[in-house]
Parts: C-alpha cells; structure tokens; sequence
C-alpha cells in the first residue's frame, strides 16, 4: 500500500527531479505560465506555492533561503519584489493549472500552469494603417443607406 507517500518519481533520480523542479520554478516566476505535462505541473505547485510564502516574508532571511533554493539572482528578486506584492492579500492557493489536451507525439496529458493573477502580454495594434479599400469610410455606408 501506499499511504502517505507524496509526489511522483516521473521516471528520474532524485537530483534530475530537483534539478526539473529547480528549473521549471525558476520558469514559471521568470515567465509566470508554462505549459508541461500535467504530472510534472501537480508535482510544481507546491513547491513553487512554498517560494511565494517565502517570499512574502521579505526578510533577509527569507531572500537568502529562496536565493539557495532557485540559485537565480533575477528570480529571487522577481518574487520578493513583484510577486510578493500581487500577492500579499492572499492566503495560499497563487497557482492555477489548466488542462490544456494532449501531446501530439505521445498522448501525454498537456497542462498549463500559471499564477493566479497572470494576464497574457496585449499584442500591440499593427502600425501598418488600413486602406480605404479594406474598409469603407463611415460616410460611405451612409450614403448607401
């Protein structure tokens, strides 16, 4: 049986499982979603949830824990500077994962994994003007009424 054993082993030894974890946090706070098989996302929210409360803690402490957990100087500053502030007000729960259908090449269960507040980038408006021959003036379709 197998009662009170947490996480999966996704087919790796436990140094490439930190490693991937390591990686896809640093990702995922660099990016705020990623897209990964839905697993491999179930496996990184808590760990990732653990670095927010971290750092919403804000203390020099708290900086350096995080700083040997992600190794990433730029990280480290993203979450106590940016994410600690979006989430301040909340307690627990900045993750969400969204399923997101299946891998082409081998039917692996795809998801995406994002926090809860994050808006894709808006694509800025074409600078290219539209001509008069795409669409017609305002005056145009007034007079053809």
């Amino acid at each position: 049986m197998r009662h009170g054993i947490q996480g999966r082993k996704l087919s790796r030894k436990s140094s490439h499982r930190k490693a991937l974890f390591l990686n896809m946090a640093n990702s995922l706070i660099e990016h705020g979603q990623i897209k990964t098989t839905l697993p491999k996302a179930k496996d990184l929210r808590p760990f990732v949830e653990r670095l927010v409360t971290l750092g919403k803690k804000g203390d020099l402490h708290a900086r350096r824990r995080a700083l040997a957990i992600l190794r990433s100087q730029s990280s480290v500053q993203k979450l106590l500077a940016e994410l600690a502030d979006r989430f301040k007000k909340r307690n627990g729960g900045y993750t969400r994962i969204v399923k997101a259908g299946h891998r082409y090449g081998d039917n692996a269960p795809m998801a995406i994994i994002e926090f809860v507040d994050h808006q894709l980038p808006k694509d800025e408006p074409s600078k290219k003007e539209k001509t008069s021959k795409d669409t017609p003036a305002p005056e145009a379709k007034k007079a053809k009424q």
